[in-house]
């Protein structure tokens, strides 16, 4: 599969689905590569989060931990942050800088079982943001 597979959550509700290949937290715009073949452009002012995933269809029956595992070696170096989101989501997950000092931002998700690979998330979709101990 070329590309990453992209859960992008906007602001307004809305959900899309597809491949990218030109995600950057420094560029005003990505691309999807939808199911059906077709390109959306996608403003990243718009998302709330984009999440790159393994699995488009998700595993809903997954409850996301939000503890860390003795011994993840992702831990090394990094915060456990958690982000609440405008619309009432909560994160917890792993930042190598906090707080974040870009409009945009990335996180690893907590759960080593997360279908979330990593997380961009839009701080301007953030109501809080705060460092939990480990």
């Amino acid at each position: 599969m070329l590309g990453h597979l992209i859960v992008a959550h906007l602001k307004g509700g809305k959900v899309l689905k597809g491949l990218s290949l030109d995600v950057d937290s420094k560029k005003p715009m990505c691309h999807l590569k939808t199911e059906t073949g077709g390109m959306v452009e996608v403003s990243l002012a718009d998302v709330k989060a984009l999440f790159f995933v393994k699995s488009a269809t998700g595993r809903k029956e997954h409850n996301e931990s939000k503890e860390t595992v003795p011994g993840d070696s992702r831990l090394v170096g990094a915060k456990r942050v958690r982000v609440a989101f405008a619309d009432g989501e909560e994160i917890v997950g792993l930042m190598n800088r906090f707080p974040p000092i870009t409009p945009y931002f990335y996180m690893l998700p907590i759960d080593l079982e997360s279908n979330n690979i990593r997380i961009l998330v839009n701080r301007s979709a953030v109501k809080a943001m705060s460092e939990l101990s480990s």
